[in-house]
């Protein structure tokens, strides 16, 4: 079987932990048919290395997947997933991003909480799982970003 994401523990050795994407927590409740085994194997992989990390921001956008509080939990309990607050350093990184990429011309519709994320992981020396990492690369350059090597049609 072809690893989730190559050289991984590598990857992890100048972070803290891996803050985890909401896209591949909701691929993975929803069973995504596209992406549900990739986000899978790439949480594991992430998990027997190092820390999963969820911020606000990330438990809002999953939480839209559930009904109750107690679901939600459930479904990303503490005892794996750490739970972190927003740095404030993160949120004028965040806006410093958006308004670039807004002088760069995008969309005034693209989500402020993709920026914040991002500079969460960037500000608290995170690797970042995600599976849309085309607008972190660009915003975030330094950033340790774990994405699929290959995009699925």
């Amino acid at each position: 079987m072809i690893q989730a994401i190559p050289n991984l523990q590598a990857r992890l050795s100048a972070c803290r932990g891996v803050l985890v994407d909401s896209n591949v927590l909701l691929d993975i409740a929803t069973n995504d048919p596209d992406w549900s085994d990739w986000s899978g194997r790439a949480l594991a992989a992430c998990a027997e290395h190092t820390i999963l990390i969820v911020n606000p921001i990330v438990y809002a956008e999953v939480s839209i997947g559930y009904t109750t509080i107690e679901a939600l939990d459930a479904a990303l309990p503490p005892t794996v997933y750490r739970r972190e607050a927003l740095p404030w350093e993160a949120g004028f990184l965040a806006g410093k991003c958006f308004l670039l990429y807004r002088r760069r011309g995008g969309l005034r519709n693209s989500p402020l909480p993709d920026f914040y994320i991002g500079a969460h992981a960037a500000i608290g020396h995170l690797a970042l799982l995600t599976r849309d990492a085309a607008r972190y690369r660009s915003y975030f350059p330094a950033l340790e970003i774990l994405a699929p090597t290959r995009l699925r049609m």
